[in-house]
């Protein structure tokens, strides 16, 4: 015992007169102590070694040497290498932590007395290994060139495991690849799995796979910056988070889910403790600022992205594409389909470019239980699955018909749509939409509100109603339920199967630019619902209806004129008195039976023929409109997919013979 107590006294004072560091090593964990901080360092009944605070046993210790190192405090780092894991620990918080390693599974408790910020920095590769704290004090978690697979949990099942309910910073150094993998076994909530809110940074690129449920779940809220995201697989979603999600920069890629991509809760777990009364505005939230998101899910009734809050775009690239079907909620006592954005709170566009597919039946772009706001960005949704039904014992069946959905009762079916919104759908200033949908009941943009569109550029073509204004239960109290107004901007809806326009309440016309298509008798270009005493009232703008418009249209502050004669493809020039307004084409000539029904003059009936013998094509402008088909058009800007062109100039053509429309006496249009 002598000569060990001399051996320490002559190490002890080599550190100090050289100003090194002393490394005391117990198995595989070594701690670091800088000669500038170990101060007095206490011997005591000869078991015993003091320093720093941390009280080492003698015969605990494997090695004591002496070197240059340097220590940076608050610094924690873990090196995998196969079946094995070291670690080393700062000499100022060694006191405070209890790291236990068995062979690559490493485990490290943080005192209550812990009061600074630890930096873990996880480096290394190991087949069956794992990274597990626990503790009450926020911390920084370096991801260095790091492959962890967790096959036989010794701590948890998760391969990283961050028991902290508080701020993580999760660093994927930059220029580096990481890679998770959890265990197949284990009741964990996340092969990346943090308890309170992480703040993901750094340029380096983070793979992941969640074998029991989700890829990465954190109890609280979780932001990204500069960082790539790879979740390549997992039972449950990709991302899974409480509180709010926010992405200012980088990239996010998510496939081979079994359920959805990117989910924000209300509320966490208490089965774990993570946080359940968030009472901050933010609750449910999802925050896409900036970066890049690439989503496909294929399961039954998955999101690509979903908020249990607001969800707010202003500048992130997103594309997401879902294949799953319908699933029967017996809960709720409905049927329910996938989407690729889903809010159950109110959604908000202002910046971006999203691209939106849905493939599987019922599918839809984006689902808003709230209400939905466009002012910036471009959103081009594309829906092709059919209706999906269920019989009153919940049994589902795809319906390709779009006449068959009648006998359903809404809660019973799930017909495809672009944008289904309960709430308000209002667009306006710089928003760019186009959805397209070819599907069985597929109707482009639908509000179970009102609809409000003062700006923008909006272009639809639907197997159904192109665009929607109706009302439900909730709304049908309100003075304005189902009213649908345009005030400006550019709108196109061309429906193949039904109305272009459709307004279960009043619709008003007062500006922009319209251009509707009906897919023919009885259904027509613009329809309001007359059915209910509710009217077309036309007093600006400009408008083309290709099928007619709705019985009893009030019209006003300008003309309006229709012929019966048109051509498919072919360049046709509407004159505001002597002003060019805009050139267009039309998908179907008049013979083809696309178009609505009779009005006017020599209209009447039950809306018209299906050989065309009756349809109109209807323009209004403020003034006097007129009409040249066969023109040339150069220069310009050309929307709507090619079908108007606003700016450019014309030459030749031959002009039309216009009737004045006189108020109407067409046919009921559909509803």
């Amino acid at each position: 015992m002598k000569k060990i107590y001399a051996l320490l006294t002559a190490l002890l004072l080599t550190i100090a007169a050289t100003a090194q560091t002393l490394n005391v090593k117990v198995g595989n964990v070594t701690y670091q102590f800088p000669a500038s901080q170990t101060g007095d360092m206490t011997y005591t009944d000869g078991t015993t070694l003091t320093i720093m605070g941390k009280a080492f046993t003698l015969s605990d210790i494997s090695a004591m040497t002496v070197d240059n190192t340097e220590v940076t405090d608050g610094a924690i780092g873990v090196t995998y290498n196969g079946s094995t894991a070291t670690v080393t620990v700062a000499g100022n918080i060694a006191q405070y932590v209890t790291p236990t390693v068995s062979g690559a599974h490493v485990s490290i408790a943080q005192s209550s007395d812990l009061a600074e910020e630890i930096t873990y920095t996880l480096s290394g590769t190991s087949s069956d290994g794992e990274f597990y704290t626990s503790g009450s004090y926020k911390a920084t978690i370096e991801l260095n060139g790091l492959t962890l697979t967790n096959t036989t949990p010794v701590y948890s099942g998760a391969a990283v495991h961050m028991q902290n309910g508080k701020r993580i910073k999760v660093k994927i150094v930059s220029g580096t690849t990481n890679t998770l993998s959890d265990a197949s076994s284990g009741s964990q909530k996340g092969c990346l799995y943090i308890k309170g809110h992480a703040e993901f940074a750094q340029k380096g690129t983070l793979n992941v796979v969640g074998n029991v449920k989700h890829g990465i779940k954190t109890g609280e809220y979780m932001t990204l910056k500069n960082a790539t995201i790879n979740v390549t697989s997992a039972v449950g979603d990709g991302i899974s988070c409480n509180q709010f999600f926010l992405m200012e920069s980088g990239e996010i890629n998510i496939s081979g889910t079994g359920d959805d991509g990117i989910q924000c809760d209300l509320d966490g777990d208490t089965s774990t403790g993570e946080t359940t009364d968030h009472e901050d505005e933010d609750t449910g939230n999802v925050y896409l600022e900036g970066g890049t998101i690439n989503v496909s899910v294929t399961a039954d009734a998955a999101k690509c992205i979903k908020s249990e809050g607001d969800m707010r775009i202003s500048g992130t690239t997103i594309v997401a594409t879902t294949s799953g079907g319908g699933v029967w909620d017996s809960d709720k006592v409905k049927t329910k389909a996938a989407s690729c954005l889903s809010a159950d709170g109110n959604m908000i566009i202002s910046g971006g470019t999203l691209t939106l597919t849905s493939t599987g039946a019922g599918g839809k772009g984006i689902n808003v239980d709230g209400s939905f706001t466009a002012t910036g960005g471009t959103t081009t949704v594309s829906t092709s699955g059919n209706a999906v039904v269920a019989s009153s014992s919940g049994s589902l069946s795809v319906v390709t018909s779009s006449n068959q959905l009648d006998q359903y009762d809404s809660d019973y079916k799930s017909s495809p749509k672009g944008i289904k919104v309960d709430g308000a759908i209002i667009i306006s200033d710089d928003a760019v939409i186009n959805v397209t949908t070819t599907g069985a009941g597929g109707e482009g943009i639908e509000s179970k509100t009102y609809i409000n569109i003062t700006g923008g550029q909006t272009t639809i073509v639907a197997a159904d109603d192109a665009i929607n204004a109706s009302y439900n239960d909730d709304t049908k109290s309100l003075s304005n339920a189902g009213d649908f107004t345009i005030s400006g901007g550019y709108l196109y809806a061309h429906s193949t199967g039904n109305d272009g326009i459709d307004a279960n309440g009043n619709c008003y016309i007062k500006g922009g630019v319209v251009y509707a298509i009906g897919s023919g008798s009885p259904e027509v270009a613009i329809d309001a619902n007359s059915e209910e005493q509710k009217k077309l009232y036309i007093t600006g703008g400009t408008i083309i209806a290709v099928g007619g418009l709705e019985s009893g249209a009030s019209i006003s502050g300008g003309t309006c004129k229709y012929t019966s004669s048109w051509t498919a493809s072919s360049w046709y020039a509407l004159y505001n008195s002597s002003d060019l307004a805009l050139a267009f084409k039309t998908p179907t000539s008049s013979s083809s039976g696309g178009g609505g029904g009779g009005f006017g003059p020599g209209g009447g009936g039950p809306g018209g023929n299906q050989d065309g013998s009756s349809q109109q094509l209807v323009v209004y402008t403020s003034s006097t409109p007129s009409l040249k088909s066969g023109v040339t058009v150069s220069g310009g800007t050309e929307y709507f997919d090619g079908m108007a062109n606003i700016g450019g100039t014309v030459s030749g053509g031959s002009s039309v013979s216009l009737s004045t429309y006189s108020g109407g006496n067409s046919g009921p249009g559909g509803h």
